[in-house]
């Protein structure tokens, strides 16, 4: 009975009615009266701190407050982050493409066969734009001049069409002498020479005609240590017999600037001497056209 005495005691103060009065301190005037009870008070204060609540919780989600909360991710990091998995995977694939792309090459100076290149596949991400990569014309140039370089005939037929095109097309092109020497076998496509054979001194810096990128650099039993450079407008150039390369597959270089040492690597050489070839379209032309030894 006690016990029940004091909870309704208890549940009475909270219903128990109080006065708060607000008086002038000089003239002791009732200037506000409130009447509440424990029981408003005590609502007053839970809805206010619902209130509050639920301010705060949306203050942080859609403010830029949210931010500063530790562990909390940026939006905007996240897509970021999102974009650039994809490139980087993007750029995976081309890389393989490319490596396969290079491995061809050799395959085809060597006369070895060759696989197929496979056409880059589109990313679908949600949410996101589709990245397309596009096949290089440059690449797609170079790697017909090599599968087709063994069909002389073609290649002798197609310089007779065409050489009055590249003469025009090129000829304003300030070409860089690769090597300072004497020309000692021309151009001849009757013969399948497709370039020329110039003596120099041993261990001559050669030097690129144009700027251009690295596009093959490596060595073959023919003609020993090669590089070759795909310049503007469909041309490309070739150096062989070198003793030395300086430049790897990818790099960029300028016009004059060193790529290789001369020498006289290979079986197809008599003595130190740079062979150095100019195709255009993927036609070679007669260097000496174009560029004064």
């Amino acid at each position: 009975m006690a016990k029940k005495d004091s909870d309704k005691k208890w549940f009475y103060k909270l219903r128990s009615k109080y006065r708060m009065v607000i008086f002038n301190d000089e003239t002791f005037e009732e200037r506000l009266i409130f009447r509440l009870t424990r029981m408003n008070v005590l609502s007053v204060l839970v809805s206010l701190s619902i209130i509050f609540t639920g301010l705060t919780f949306l203050l942080i989600i859609y403010t830029p407050i949210k931010e500063y909360i530790p562990g909390y991710s940026n939006i905007y990091q996240r897509e970021s982050l999102i974009k650039l998995n994809i490139m980087a995977d993007s750029l995976k694939k081309e890389l393989e493409r490319k490596d396969l792309f290079f491995e061809n090459i050799k395959h085809i100076m060597e006369e070895k066969e060759f696989e197929e290149i496979p056409e880059p596949h589109k990313l679908k991400n949600k949410g996101y734009d589709t990245i397309i990569l596009k096949k290089s014309a440059q690449d797609s140039l170079l790697r017909l001049e090599f599968e087709t370089q063994n069909l002389h005939n073609l290649y002798f037929s197609e310089a007779k069409e065409n050489s009055g095109q590249n003469t025009v097309s090129i000829r304003n092109l300030n070409f860089y002498t690769p090597v300072e020497g004497i020309v000692t076998s021309k151009f001849d496509l009757s013969k399948d020479h497709y370039g020329i054979d110039i003596v120099s001194k041993h261990n001559t810096a050669i030097k690129a005609i144009l700027d251009g990128t690295v596009v093959f650099s490596g060595w073959t039993l023919e003609t020993g240590n090669i590089i070759a450079l795909q310049h503007k407008q469909n041309i490309i150039s070739f150096y062989k017999h070198n003793s030395v390369i300086l430049k790897k597959e990818g790099q960029l270089v300028s016009a004059g600037e060193p790529i290789a040492i001369s020498g006289e690597s290979g079986e197809m050489t008599t003595g130190p001497h740079l062979h150095f070839e100019l195709w255009h379209n993927g036609v070679p032309v007669n260097p000496e056209d174009y560029i004064i030894f």
